[in-house]
């Protein structure tokens, strides 16, 4: 019975996560399996990989055979480079303190990398949501100016419509005062005029 290390989908459409088992090469995809080993997640950035290590390098060193993406999966998380350098051990040509010494070394590098990437990601989503804000404070800045300038020009024809009225009632007061002046004055001038007839 060959078997096979291979991934079994799960999830909703369009949105999938793979669990990474061992399973008959015969059976179907989502079918019947021998073991479960991990899980893979590509909707995330980077992709989310839990595996058990030990069993995939037991598995490997049985003889099952990983299909393309597990056998990618694989080198990611070092499995293939641990059973290279066993095999190293077994042919005699080091010994397995230095296969430990450099599978450890090749894991920190490993490690360093997915965390500058994390960082760089992480950076490129501050520069991003900081340059949005950056523009949305320009628009609020351009929507304001724009308001203000449509209220000072209200305000001037307000203004511009208030004079002219004003204009008018101080005239028309203007008027009124004349009118009531000569009209005060005429009755004292009959009343000098009657007194000077007497």
């Amino acid at each position: 019975m060959p078997a096979k290390i291979r991934l079994q989908r799960h999830g909703r459409k369009r949105l999938a996560f793979y669990h990474i088992v061992v399973a008959d090469s015969r059976a179907p995809r989502d079918g019947r399996l021998i073991e479960r080993i991990g899980s893979y997640d590509p909707n995330t950035n980077p992709a989310t990989i839990d595996l058990d290590f030990d069993k995939a390098l037991d598995w490997l060193t049985k003889g099952a055979q990983p299909t393309d993406t597990v056998r990618a999966i694989l080198s990611y998380k070092g499995v293939l480079y641990k059973k290279h350098l066993m095999g190293g051990v077994a042919k005699g040509a080091f010994d397995e303190a230095e296969a430990e010494r450099r599978f450890n070394a090749w894991l920190a590098d490993k490690e360093a990398k997915i965390q500058a990437k994390k960082d760089r990601l992480n950076q490129d989503a501050d520069s991003l949501k900081a340059k949005q804000l950056e523009a949305e404070a320009k628009v609020n800045a351009d929507r304001a100016a724009a308001i203000a300038k449509r209220d000072a020009e209200l305000a001037a024809e307000a203004e511009a419509a208030n004079a002219p009225e004003e204009a008018e009632e101080e005239v028309v007061a203007e008027e009124t005062a004349a009118e009531e002046a000569p009209q005060a004055e005429a009755p004292a001038t009959d009343e000098t005029e009657e007194k000077k007839a007497e």
